[in-house]
């Protein structure tokens, strides 16, 4: 019975060796997990920055060194070091360092010893990113670092001196700030991504000011062998600015640029708006016919036919008022056509009243550009729009479709010279031309007005032309012609 008794004390003592050698692993596990407790979880990220095992100052450390790194910007070639603090971002260290100590405390003291005593992986999310950025601080430094050196500003076209072409402008290269500034702030947030190509929009060449296009208008004039009166009136059709300028013996007339001068056949424009006015839109076939004899051919005895049908033999005063309820104040017709037909008003008009410029206008028919190119402005509107000034002076009388059959009649004047000798064959031009002699038989009066239909853009132009002695036909036709290129040029520039 000894050996039984020695047995039983032998595994007794192991019992004790084994129960002490488990309490004392058990220490030093539990020692080891406190350790671990104290640091981040395996697989932890904050702000996409992996922490675990760390301690939360390692891990603000780490964060840090992430987000305080310089993004690189690429643009226009350049590779640029962007410090964040210079777009205020800040990340907030604090309250990411907060959150992730929730998760790492979330579970019980025991609850984790016991998960870690199985190797049991406790369970992660990653932090999400809190930080802040400054978006004015950041747009300053797009527009002042970034674009002010970068950016590649378009050059305009530049007039020819003498000629009636232009030097092609040059495109240039804007920095697209709204989207720099949100790929940035993108780059900004992220902790592997820190590097950004920005984008850029091209702004075109664009066109130079008027101002410029009329010094290229008064060079032509110059060096024209001609010293009379020139009358100049250009209006965009897109946003109805203006070029307005009247030229006497090569000198700017720098009072006011309304010149009165003989209408000639341009006022058959005013006849031909008065008859759709007063006659209305739907004329039978003669009328229609002494129209197109009126603008096709000029002919004269048409355009008194014609007046008459609007009011016997007090037309031309008709017309008249009818400019006059437009506020073409300069622009009438006195009498018929025919020769030793009465003048049944003598108008006296601002233009015609000046004395610092005469062309001895005609006192039965005159006008000024602006005047006429006003009118031509106006029957363009209301064939686009059915609005404006020739419906509001004429309600009921005259419409859209009256506006359209006005401008597809001044289509069918077709000469060969003047405006339409200065823009390239096949664009449309709606137009009157005129030019009338003096008592010897000497022209001393050519104009043209028209509207212009071109691909970059629609404009008036009118222009009028006034020698006390000779306007001899081929220089200042050409010139005419030569100035009508200039314009269309200068609406349709090389490489836009």
């Amino acid at each position: 019975m000894k050996v039984a008794r020695d047995t039983t004390f032998i595994l007794r003592w192991m019992s004790l060796i084994f129960i002490a050698a488990a309490l004392g692993l058990a220490m030093v596990q539990l020692a080891t997990y406190s350790r671990l407790r104290s640091n981040y979880a395996a697989g932890m990220t904050i702000a996409g920055v992996p922490v675990g095992g760390v301690d939360p100052q390692t891990a603000a450390q780490r964060l840090l060194q992430v987000y305080n790194t310089p993004i690189e910007i690429q643009y226009a070639g350049a590779i640029i070091q962007m410090d964040p603090a210079v777009a205020g971002f800040q990340i907030d260290t604090e309250s990411m360092l907060a959150a992730a100590d929730q998760q790492r405390t979330r579970s019980s003291f025991w609850g984790g010893y016991w998960d870690f005593l199985w190797n049991q992986q406790t369970e992660t999310t990653d932090v999400p990113l809190i930080a802040s950025l400054n978006q004015d601080r950041l747009l300053a430094y797009l527009k002042d670092e970034i674009a002010s050196r970068y950016d590649q500003p378009a050059t305009m076209a530049q007039p020819i001196p003498g000629q009636d072409t232009f030097v092609a402008g040059t495109p240039g290269q804007e920095l697209n700030i709204s989207r720099a500034a949100v790929l940035i702030d993108d780059a900004l947030r992220s902790p592997v991504n820190r590097t950004v190509a920005l984008t850029y929009d091209r702004t075109s060449a664009g066109r130079p000011p008027l101002k410029n296009l009329e010094v290229l208008i008064k060079q032509i004039i110059d060096l024209t062998p001609f010293d009379g009166v020139v009358g100049v009136y250009l209006l965009d059709l897109q946003n109805y600015t203006e070029l307005h300028f009247g030229y006497n013996q090569n000198q700017d007339i720098t009072t006011d640029p309304d010149i009165a001068f003989t209408a000639s056949s341009t006022i058959k424009i005013p006849i031909l708006v008065s008859v759709y006015k007063n006659l209305g839109s739907n004329l039978d076939a003669d009328t229609q016919a002494l129209i197109l004899e009126m603008i096709t051919k000029s002919e004269n005895p048409a355009s008194d036919a014609l007046m008459n049908r609007i009011a016997d033999q007090q037309g031309p005063l008709v017309i008249s008022a009818d400019m006059n309820s437009l506020g073409l104040k300069d622009t009438f017709i006195g009498g018929y056509f025919y020769d030793g037909a009465p003048l049944l008003n003598l108008f006296n008009t601002p233009a015609n009243q000046r004395n610092d410029v005469s062309t001895s206008p005609d006192v039965y028919n005159q006008t000024t550009p602006s005047d006429m190119g006003t009118l031509l402005a106006d029957i363009y509107q209301c064939s686009q729009t059915g609005g404006g000034a020739l419906l509001a002076a004429f309600p009921g009388k005259i419409n859209q479709s009256a506006c359209q059959q006005i401008i597809e009649t001044l289509k069918r004047d077709r000469i060969g010279v003047l405006l339409e000798a200065g823009i390239p064959e096949g664009t449309q031009i709606a137009h009157k031309h005129g030019w009338i002699s003096g008592p010897s038989g000497i022209i001393q009066n050519i104009s043209d007005a028209g509207i212009i239909f071109s691909p970059g853009g629609n404009y008036v132009l009118a222009i009028y032309v006034y020698h006390p002695v000779q306007a001899v036909w081929e220089p200042v036709s050409a010139m005419i012609a030569k100035i009508s290129r200039a314009v269309y040029n200068y609406y349709n520039l090389p490489g836009q």
